[in-house]
């Protein structure tokens, strides 16, 4: 699977998560967080504070989904020579808050690590997370291609979309994500002219005063 490369086109859309609550701060704090935009680093009105605070502080997965998760998502997105891996994006803490904001994720998610974990029980005796790296792939290798799964796989291959569509937006909305792919987002630029292979291309050439009054290569 060329994940990396591919996944890059898969965006499904653009949704922003930040920590607004820290471990450490005091309830009174907690709930000046919660009603103050002005105390979040981005933007936020009163209402969007209040609701994004009590999202954090829920809990939807249990530790063993978001272990199963952790796994899933780097084995979608793992770390390379450019980038770190999703788990290092914070694609877990991510899907964890989507599933929140976004109710209709709940069930086909829960749903489907169950399933991936039955499946790894019924061929290894063991839960996905607990199999080795060979299992785990070759259960993936079987769901993550649609045009190639067997009508018994459809269910895994539902549920594989839509974790790799999670896993490819909280990767690609995070610092690390934005890095990898080379987003400088609203930069000064300076244009030098049509380049010289473009020029000779088409048998044009800028004119001397043209050079001169017109085009600044740097």
């Amino acid at each position: 699977m060329k994940r990396r490369d591919s996944i890059k086109a898969i965006l499904v859309g653009t949704v922003a998560t930040t920590v607004l609550v820290d471990a450490c701060t005091t309830s009174e704090e907690k709930s000046a967080t919660a009603t103050d935009p002005a105390a979040s680093t981005i933007d936020r009105t009163k209402e969007e504070a209040e609701r994004e605070a009590k999202l954090m502080a829920e809990t939807f997965f249990t530790s063993h989904e978001l272990a199963t998760i952790a796994v899933l998502s780097d084995i979608i997105i793992p770390k390379d020579d450019v980038s770190g891996s999703a788990t290092e994006a914070g694609v877990p803490d991510f899907i964890e808050f989507i599933v929140k904001d976004m109710p209709h994720y709940q069930t086909p998610m829960r749903g489907g690590l169950r399933w991936l974990d039955m499946e790894c029980f019924d061929r290894y005796q063991k839960a996905f997370k607990d199999c080795d790296a060979k299992q785990q792939i070759a259960l993936v290798d079987e769901i993550a291609y649609p045009e190639k799964a067997t009508p018994e796989m459809k269910r895994g291959v539902v549920f594989f979309n839509m974790m790799r569509n999670l896993t490819a937006t909280g990767f690609y909305t995070s610092q690390i994500g934005v890095k990898d792919i080379g987003y400088a987002g609203n930069t000064a630029n300076r244009w030098n002219g049509v380049p010289d292979e473009v020029l000779k291309q088409y048998g044009l050439a800028y004119s001397e005063k043209e050079l001169k009054e017109c085009i600044s290569f740097d």
